[in-house]
């Protein structure tokens, strides 16, 4: 049986594989994140470890929360919370290239749901300086239209009632502060890097929404003193599945039961307001810090994230596995191309047109990566969260100019339509969404308000009900545009599938 990476076996490591080259021993916990996936142990946690070692300060090691499943604590805490970062992509040979780095940021992995009051005490931690965030779109308990806190959100309610142990992320971080005032500690930095459009900004106004109903005073403090950065990261994460875990320990010559897999390509846009200090993120190209950070928030939620998930609901649907499946599928690639150029792009003001090219390009070549791995399902999944922001927002400002809102739409169909949960070879798969049994109801709705229609006005009918979900659509639900474009692009779908669509569309 193989040794355990730990503290103990960094000295015996191949000399290929970078390494902290701080003393561990002298680490100190500064930063406290929520959500320990693998997008922040790929970004946040690999630069926070690079800081260290140029800085020379070792006082912002990361204790690591998993909001309710102990998978990552029980596969990082036998390691000493080290894990090894893989950078995957193709060499100018062909061959996959493979750069791996043992990180050493992440001082324990704790799990909120099982003790959510000790959570509480480390943000209240004197330490603590930032508390950051990786907890996905579904994790603010928000509405995805409109950004509002969602005051029935089973969490929220409970959170409410129960201030010593809270479920929500919300909930967790007010009570956090409480207590932080409480005790007359300093305030800290809450950090966002969720793909959300103002991330610090909404997240600001869910937990001052939040405060406001426990605590008037606690409402102020925070606004007072905390500060709310938005920021943008674009990496590529896979998940990551046994053939991984497999290589990675041959490699190592010693067991990572849970090591990271990325693109080398990184972004990561910060805008520089923190309140008591940061780690020095900016050293050997790491990340960008700048005043405002919604333009490159704004290009990468269109030009990037809108993309991605245009390509793995119509992929999905013809039953790709992969990301890169889709991509190297000339029909799709085409189409999406063409969606970026004419309809995303001139949305974009204030951006050359040669950088937005560059970026096309290179978005294009990183996302047809074979060595990444990337599941279709994985970019699929949560489809309510993420469509306001990556397509909704473009197809608004483009109706807003009178503009051709037709790629744009069927991307839009075709997430609706993967809500069938079956693709056009029979296949049937899972639903995941934190709104999938509302959206199923959704569906039924829809298909007998088109049985119940004449022939000539079933397609019209089943868009009108979809459109009119609020909760994703919002006040576009309304617009005869967006409508019958969703119509069209619904039955073609339905009646002919992807490729046609998608050829009727370009």
């Amino acid at each position: 049986m193989l040794e355990r990476l730990n503290t103990e076996s960094l000295p015996r490591l191949p000399a290929d594989v970078e390494k902290p080259l701080y003393d561990r021993s002298r680490l100190t916990p500064g930063i406290v994140h929520l959500g320990l996936g693998a997008f922040h142990r790929a970004h946040q946690a690999v630069l926070t470890d690079l800081a260290m070692q140029a800085s020379g300060d070792l006082s912002w090691g990361i204790l690591g929360v998993s909001l309710r499943s102990a998978a990552t604590r029980d596969a990082l805490t036998p390691q000493d919370g080290l894990y090894t970062l893989a950078l995957r992509d193709g060499g100018p040979d062909g061959n996959t290239r493979e750069q791996l780095r043992v990180v050493g940021s992440v001082l324990r992995v704790m799990v909120a749901e099982e003790d959510p009051n000790a959570v509480l005490e480390r943000i209240a931690y004197p330490q603590t300086r930032i508390v950051s965030l990786t907890v996905t779109e579904k994790g603010y308990s928000h509405e995805p239209a409109t950004g509002y806190l969602r005051w029935d959100d089973p969490d929220i309610l409970h959170d409410l009632e129960n201030p010593h142990r809270p479920r929500s992320t919300i909930g967790i971080l007010v009570y956090g502060l409480a207590l932080r005032r409480e005790r007359g500690l300093p305030p800290v930095t809450l950090m966002s890097c969720d793909n959300l459009r103002g991330n610090g900004d909404m997240l600001r106004s869910l937990v001052l929404a939040f405060a406001l109903r426990v605590d008037v005073a606690l409402t102020a403090w925070i606004d007072t003193h905390c500060t709310f950065p938005n920021s943008m990261v674009d990496r590529i994460v896979p998940g990551t599945d046994d053939e991984d875990r497999q290589r990675i320990t041959g490699r190592l010559g010693v067991e990572d039961a849970w090591p990271v897999v990325g693109e080398p390509y990184l972004n990561w846009v910060i805008e520089d307001k923190f309140a008591a200090g940061r780690p020095a993120w900016e050293t050997q190209g790491g990340a960008t810090f700048v005043r405002n950070a919604a333009p490159y928030e704004r290009l990468k939620l269109r030009m990037v994230n809108g993309p991605h998930s245009t390509f793995a609901y119509l992929g999905a649907l013809l039953g790709h596995e992969t990301i890169s499946q889709s991509v190297q599928t000339p029909a799709l690639r085409d189409f999406v191309d063409a969606m970026m150029r004419l309809e995303i792009a001139p949305t974009l003001k204030g951006i050359p047109d040669s950088g937005l090219e560059e970026y096309r390009r290179r978005f294009l070549a990183r996302i047809a990566n074979a060595a990444l791995r990337h599941p279709t399902p994985q970019v699929a999944m949560d489809g309510s969260q993420k469509l306001p922001q990556r397509l909704l927002d473009t197809i608004r400002d483009r109706l807003r100019t009178g503009d051709d809102i037709q790629r744009l739409t069927l991307a839009v169909a075709a997430w609706l339509h993967y809500l069938r949960g079956v693709d056009e070879q029979g296949g049937r798969y899972v639903i995941q969404d934190p709104l999938a049994a509302r959206l199923a109801k959704l569906m039924s709705r829809a298909d007998v308000a088109a049985r119940a229609s004449a022939p000539s006005a079933s397609a019209h009918r089943r868009a009108m009900v979809l459109a009119s979900f609020k909760p994703v659509f919002g006040e576009l639900g309304k617009s005869p545009e967006f409508v019958e474009a969703l119509a069209t692009h619904l039955e073609t779908l339905r009646e002919h599938g992807v490729m046609h669509a998608v050829e009727a569309a370009t």
